[in-house]
């Protein structure tokens, strides 16, 4: 039995194998606008995100997970920003404050699923508009949930997280072994 990543993330794929998991990568083809515009810009969004690119991807004898991260910041849902100038934008507005990454996902197993959604508050700096700008120029935040990464060049403008690390990176090794023991595995059957 193998584990499947529905996800072209380079982070989430770092996440598995620094914990000793080498996934097959099978990057999910979803519209992610068209599941956003029936289910609403709303925290359980991600859930639904998730458990459309899980059930993308055919692969009926292993565990496949699905995942999609959206920060929460003043009420309002936030996805990937796409470009500089909406990353600029976004960091000029949640510069000194703190929000929510909500980070949805959904493990499919031959023996069923699990749905769950880990949340962790991420408590921004106070980054100067030069490094804002500069940050946005590099292209690391342009497809990252909340236009930030925290293990790379981002982290220099998180002060702290409270709740789970993996999570805002993209994929909750927690959640994930939960998931596993549901089925009756052991996250060591896939080391």
């Amino acid at each position: 039995m193998r584990l499947v990543l529905a996800s072209a993330s380079p982070s989430r794929k770092k996440i598995l194998e620094s914990a000793g998991i080498t996934p097959v990568i099978a990057p999910a083809d979803v519209d992610e606008d068209a599941i956003i515009a029936e289910f609403g810009a709303t925290p359980p969004v991600v859930e639904k995100l998730a458990q459309a690119k899980a059930e993308a991807v055919d692969f009926p004898h292993d565990v496949v997970i699905g995942c999609d991260s959206m920060l929460l910041l003043d009420g309002e849902l936030q996805g990937k920003p796409h470009t500089v100038e909406k990353t600029i934008e976004r960091w000029q507005q949640q510069r000194g404050k703190a929000a929510e990454l909500i980070t949805g996902h959904h493990v499919i197993s031959p023996g069923g699923t699990f749905t769950g959604t880990s949340r962790t508050i991420v408590h921004f700096g106070h980054p100067t508009d030069q490094d804002i700008a500069a940050y946005a120029r590099s292209g690391e935040p342009l497809q990252c949930a909340g236009a930030f990464t925290l293990e790379a060049m981002g982290g220099w403008f998180i002060d702290r997280i409270d709740g789970d690390p993996s999570s805002v990176i993209g994929l909750s090794l927690p959640l994930v072994r939960k998931a596993l023991y549901s089925f009756g595995y052991s996250v060591s059957d896939f080391w």
